[in-house]
């Protein structure tokens, strides 16, 4: 959503890596960004114009001065429209060039008088990016606030391993989106997301769980982060990967996860509790594996796990998330009452399309004044967001209120 209808300008220079370019554009497109391209000569040996332009629908800048373009003087017009310039992949020699203030091709002079944010993703031979030059120039461009993005670190086309492997389409499209969304309405507050299930070990191999995969908590956290805040997610173990751009606190078990929140909120402004954790873990976990054949029936005795959202207090905003099979709206207005909650998430897992595992959700937002919001089924994305935009609200109706009197 940070990306609808924004302008980005994409530079590519010329790396064996351009042609990941193409997979960049496609996927900020598809995000509703609106990209121009600019290609160094250097790229074209790569990769053509055509090909840019077949996937973001407008016209390719490869030159200075081109009488055919809509742009009239293009590195100007671009650099004045543009939300963020984004160079990917970035050459050894395109690094030199931004870090010198060097305009001798449409990308540096663009790069040159725009005022809009600057990202780099780096991709050169693993020796070119340890050069001391190239060093240097990186931390110039740093100091003056450019934003780098790997490079990451594995085999070249050269055969060499090391560090200069353009990272990839999903890590530089979270930078974009963090980059762009650092003055959102969320700006300076710290947001502490848990998610995941937590697992209770029964012997080295058991475990007692739950089905829940972490795409909710995840979401939340990437629309956090994309609106400014300062993102610490606890997750339990999951099978998808995790968001780019914010803390992981990885965990397994409730009492992990109860730790890890309580330490957590001491720094926190909002605290969504999306986690299924177990209400039960066994009283003892055996050491050693549990033979089938020694036993005809198996008995486990358990203990409640605590719970961790009651335990957590203090002055900040607190969301939980009622995840029920029957009477959704009454339970979850008891938990919210009872758990001293200001907001809560409540969601039938057994709705089509709906719970876990799924990339959508149908949920309704109870909050403690008595509002209700029902949303329809959205994208975990799409409820991420309603569900900041209430938390945006209570923080800001939090900071008007009068200060507490001091005792003298």
């Amino acid at each position: 959503m940070v990306l609808a209808n924004k302008r980005i300008v994409l530079g590519v220079s010329g790396s064996i890596a351009a042609y990941k370019g193409a997979d960049l554009a496609s996927k900020l497109v598809q995000s509703g960004a609106i990209v121009d391209v600019i290609m160094t000569k250097a790229a074209m040996e790569f990769v053509t114009p055509l090909t840019f332009r077949a996937i973001t629908h407008r016209p390719v800048v490869t030159d200075w001065y081109d009488s055919s373009s809509e742009l009239s003087i293009q590195h100007v017009q671009l650099a004045v429209e543009a939300n963020l310039l984004l160079v990917a992949p970035a050459t050894a020699d395109i690094i030199a060039k931004l870090a010198l203030g060097i305009a001798d091709d449409p990308l540096c002079g663009t790069a040159l008088a725009t005022q809009a944010p600057l990202v780099i993703a780096p991709a050169m031979d693993a020796h070119m990016y340890n050069n001391p030059a190239t060093a240097e120039n990186v931390a110039k461009l740093k100091e003056r606030g450019a934003v780098f993005v790997g490079p990451g670190h594995g085999r070249m086309a050269s055969g060499l391993v090391g560090y200069g492997r353009l990272s990839e389409t999903p890590e530089i499209i979270a930078a974009v989106r963090q980059v762009l969304g650092k003055h959102g309405d969320l700006a300076g507050k710290h947001v502490v997301v848990s998610a995941g299930p937590t697992e209770e070990p029964i012997d080295p191999v058991r475990v007692i769980t739950n089905r829940s995969s972490g795409k909710m908590g995840f979401a939340i956290g990437e629309a956090a982060r994309d609106r400014g805040a300062k993102v610490t997610i606890i997750a339990g173990p999951v099978s998808v990967p995790y968001p780019l751009g914010v803390e992981i606190v990885p965990v397994h078990t409730a009492l992990e996860m109860r730790d890890a929140v309580l330490t957590s909120i001491r720094t926190c402004d909002v605290l969504i509790m999306t986690a299924a954790v177990a209400d039960y873990r066994p009283v003892t976990a055996v050491e050693r594996k549990i033979k089938k054949e020694d036993m005809s029936s198996l008995t486990i005795e358990l203990t409640k796990n605590p719970d961790i959202i009651s335990e957590a207090k203090g002055d900040f905003v607190k969301v939980g998330f009622a995840a029920e099979t029957e009477d959704l709206l009454r339970n979850a207005q008891t938990k919210l009452q009872q758990k001293d909650m200001d907001l809560i998430v409540a969601n039938d897992v057994t709705a089509p399309n709906s719970g876990f595992n799924v990339d959508t959700n149908k949920v309704t937002i109870l909050e403690r004044s008595g509002e209700m919001l029902d949303l329809p089924l959205m994208t975990k994305e799409e409820v991420a967001h309603k569900l900041l935009d209430r938390v945006a609200m209570l923080l800001t109706h939090r900071a008007k209120r009068p200060a507490k009197a001091t005792a003298l």
